[in-house]
């Protein structure tokens, strides 16, 4: 019988996801968090040692481009300001692949929205 996936396993199936792109990209990971509301989910540092702090969001699939809470971003950004870091954002959207409204099986095919890494910038509006 087919179960849905738990919030922290859609959690960890957009960090996998993320992770990957990171790699593919030549990101070095320096710490890796995958517990939910703990951010960043992941330091690295890229080819020049320039240290990153990257957000996962996991959200239902959208029509939409997927935007982050920008209020909530800020606390982040703030975060990387002290440590020096940038800070990557990536919102990946899952959905069930029979009905992107629900939230996909365990060990069923799904779909997928990700958009990519996104930078934002850690000056303080």
């Amino acid at each position: 019988m087919s179960k849905p996936l738990t919030k922290q396993e859609l959690h960890n199936l957009a960090m996998n996801i993320v992770g990957k792109d990171l790699e593919a990209k030549g990101y070095e990971f320096i710490a890796i968090n995958s517990q939910l509301k703990k951010n960043p989910q992941f330091v690295c540092v890229d080819k020049n040692n320039v240290r990153y702090f990257v957000v996962v969001k996991v959200v239902g699939i959208s029509e939409y481009h997927i935007p982050y809470n920008v209020i909530w971003m800020e606390t982040i950004k703030l975060h990387a300001q002290k440590n020096k870091a940038k800070v990557l954002f990536a919102n990946v959207g899952l959905g069930n692949a029979s009905n992107k409204d629900l939230a996909p099986y365990l060990n069923e095919e799904y779909l997928l929205q990700y958009e990519g890494l996104q930078l934002l910038d850690v000056e303080l509006n």
